[in-house]
């Protein structure tokens, strides 16, 4: 799609700043993060929304969510979970998905929002 900013940030033609990349998706970080950490996933693939995506897109989708716990934890927001089960760090994930749900860039991503308590005490962005 030659007007999608995501396509183009996906053909190198606009930089980011990458996290991770492999012949299916990119991560990179968020131009206007809500958070320490804020990092989009994204398909290589053009498809405008999540609901647009069906069977075919599973791989994809399994792709994108596997890569969260990894990317999180070398961003700096993972989950630690001690010998007596207490946990600590974390992240959000969110996928907005036509107007009403938030989403501005019509190419499918996945947020991933995270660090020390990015939305305790007020209400969070996303």
């Amino acid at each position: 799609m030659t007007d999608c900013i995501f396509c183009k940030i996906a053909a190198k033609q606009i930089p980011s700043q990458a996290i991770y990349e492999d012949e299916d998706v990119l991560a990179f970080k968020d131009i206007n993060p809500a958070a320490p950490v804020h990092f989009l996933i994204i398909p290589k693939q053009h498809v405008a929304t999540l609901s647009q995506c069906d069977a075919s897109h599973t791989a994809i989708l399994g792709k994108m969510l596997s890569l969260v716990p990894k990317l999180a934890q070398e961003q700096g927001c993972g989950v630690a979970v001690d010998a007596a089960g207490a946990a600590a760090g974390g992240y959000k994930t969110l996928i907005n998905s036509g107007p009403d749900g938030g989403q501005e860039v019509y190419h499918l991503h996945l947020h991933v929002i995270g660090g020390p308590h990015p939305w305790r005490g007020q209400r969070s962005p996303l």
